[in-house]
C-alpha cells in the first residue's frame, strides 16, 4: 500500500476512533486540495496531525502540527502502528494546560 493510501486510510480510521467517543470527527480539507486543515477535524480546540507509520519521528510530526495549528489550536499528534493503540503526542505545557482545567 503507497503510504498516500495509507494516510487516508489511517485518517479515516482515527476518525471513527474519535467518533466512538462522541465526536463528530471527519477528515480535513486536504482531501479537497486545500491546506492548512488539520488531518481529522472535528474537537474544538485541537488541531490533530494523524500518522499511521510504523516508525514515526514524533519531532518532525509535532514540529508540523504547530506550524499547521491556528494561533487557538493546541497542536495535538494522534499515531499508530500496525497492531498497535492509537496514542497520543503533545508537548508537555499542552499536557499541563488540559490538566490543570481538567485534571483532579
Amino acid at each position: 500500500m503507497n503510504s498516500r493510501n495509507k494516510g487516508k486510510r489511517g485518517e479515516l480510521e482515527l476518525a471513527h476512533k474519535l467518533q466512538e467517543y462522541g465526536f463528530d470527527t471527519r477528515r480535513g480539507q486536504q482531501y479537497c486540495g486545500a491546506n492548512g486543515d488539520a488531518d481529522v477535524v472535528g474537537i474544538p480546540g485541537l488541531h490533530i496531525e494523524c500518522k499511521r507509520v510504523e516508525r514515526l519521528n514524533v519531532e518532525n510530526a509535532l514540529r508540523q502540527a504547530e506550524m499547521d495549528a491556528r494561533e487557538w489550536e493546541m497542536p495535538v499528534v494522534m499515531h499508530r502502528a500496525n497492531r498497535e493503540e492509537w496514542n497520543v503526542t503533545l508537548r508537555l505545557k499542552n499536557f499541563m494546560e488540559i490538566w490543570k482545567n481538567d485534571g483532579k
